[in-house]
């Protein structure tokens, strides 16, 4: 064995280098198929079969759903785990206890136990286990060993089939919405990716969604009834009525099969009461038919208390800047929808920053008719969209989207582009960071002076 070889066998010694040496894993990029995880488990214990999941799948509205049913089950008095992805200040944030980040000692160890069996993993035919799936095994660790929470709130990574998330049997799984995202991998029909997305619906275990297009309610339907899975969609089984909305929230009527709920929520958008809507159906199952203690109070004060980074999030009010990590066409549809609906203003400011993989024709389609200037920046990540090439796209659907008295500004750095839209942005001005999260979290740790911001998928 030679020196080089002997030291790569060597323990990972510190935070940064456990996060480097899972981060190194990423050209190994996202190849669909559970084999790697089953096999890194099984080695393991298979630890997962030792806790009691709440999948939740879905185009948008995963984070924030996640972050309603988290706060809620903790104000009701439960331990609860959450893994999501990306994280928009930290890699620590994807596994969280109670709120609160893995410490940076305990990651170190539980990469420790993982690294040996990545190892001998990518000595086989299958190759080597992905960041993703490196990231899952310690997340179900650290759940299973180290922090035992009542119930773990297990976000998929992409699609559900075959996401790597998708090796636990849940107690009940969450399906927000379908849209047009990562088609590459899933699918360019809504057909297709609903049953990627359906894919996380296991036999027998109890099914919440929120998705509205016919043939996405077909697959869902026909898959519940296949697995045997009781079916609560939107619209049939649930309903809900918004009563209020301000900048400063709003309240909504909840209409489940077995009561009715009034709750106010900080979250804007009625995007958010959606989402909220979807995971109240998951607490009334867990209610009536799993024996969870959730007292009408605690529920209502989870609601209102919830706060999702990077979501419609007024970051600073003078000069007044919203930020929100709408990165796709629907995304954009619900962000202008909100704008208009939430704020009042004179002129709208909106920087964007892309990465080079999404559908940005339809995004721009539904963002340009509510804009007076546009910033077009470069979010700072491998995968980005070119300013200019942003531009060119902007050029052509200017005419047909656009106000005729649109100013476009081209500033590939962000941080200048973000200046800008400080300095301009006057009192009765509303101004607006959208765009891929890679950009939001440095914008955010700007503008919040947090010097130690992490970012990545």
């Amino acid at each position: 064995m030679g020196a080089h070889q002997g030291q790569s066998e060597e323990a990972l010694q510190s935070y940064s280098e456990a996060v480097d040496w899972i981060n190194g894993l990423i050209p190994f990029g996202i190849r669909p198929g559970l084999e790697r995880i089953y096999l890194l488990m099984e080695r393991l214990g298979n630890p997962q079969r030792r806790l009691k999941f709440i999948h939740v799948a879905g185009t948008n509205g995963k984070g924030s759903s996640c972050a309603f049913l988290t706060r809620t089950l903790m104000e009701c008095g439960y331990n609860v785990g959450t893994f999501t992805s990306p994280y928009i200040t930290k890699f620590t944030n994807r596994f969280q206890c109670n709120g609160q980040d893995i410490p940076e000692e305990t990651l170190v160890s539980l990469a420790n136990r993982v690294m040996p069996l990545v190892r001998e993993i990518a000595e086989t035919e299958l190759g080597s286990p992905t960041m993703f799936e490196v990231s899952t095994a310690i997340a179900i660790l650290y759940f299973a060993e180290e922090c035992y929470p009542d119930v773990v709130v297990w976000e998929t990574g992409l699609g559900g089939r075959m996401d790597v998330t998708n090796i636990v049997t849940p107690i009940v799984s969450l399906i927000t919405n379908i849209g047009y995202d990562h088609t590459d991998v899933l699918g360019d029909t809504i057909e297709q990716i609903a049953r990627e997305k359906a894919g996380i619906i296991k036999p027998g275990v109890p099914i919440v969604s929120c998705v509205e297009q016919p043939e996405a309610i077909n697959v869902m339907k026909e898959t519940a009834s296949k697995q045997r899975s009781s079916l609560y969609l939107l619209g049939e089984e649930f309903s809900f009525d918004r009563l209020k909305v301000s900048e400063k929230g709003q309240a909504m009527l909840f209409r489940g099969p077995f009561r009715e709920f009034e709750l106010e929520m900080s979250m804007l958008g009625e995007h958010q009461c959606k989402n909220a809507a979807g995971v109240m159906m998951v607490l009334e199952i867990l209610r009536q038919y799993m024996a969870f203690v959730l007292e009408d109070e605690p529920v209502q004060r989870g609601f209102e208390a919830t706060f999702w980074a990077g979501r419609l999030e007024r970051i600073s009010t003078e000069p007044r800047i919203v930020l929100d990590g709408a990165h796709n066409p629907e995304g954009a549809e619900t962000l202008a929808k909100s704008i208009r609906e939430t704020f009042s203003y004179r002129k709208l400011n909106l920087m964007m920053g892309m990465l080079a993989n999404k559908h940005h024709h339809a995004y721009l389609e539904h963002i340009l008719p509510i804009v007076d200037t546009l910033i077009l920046t470069e979010p700072d990540f491998r995968r980005k969209l070119d300013a200019e090439a942003l531009y060119e796209l902007v050029q052509e659907l200017k005419a047909a989207k656009a106000k005729p008295e649109l100013e476009i500004i081209v500033e590939r750095d962000w941080r200048k582009a973000l200046s800008l839209l400080e300095s301009r942005t006057e009192r009765e001005d509303l101004g607006v960071v959208t765009g891929t999260l890679y950009m939001i979290s440095d914008v955010r740790a700007a503008l919040l002076h947090q010097t130690d911001s992490e970012k990545g998928w």
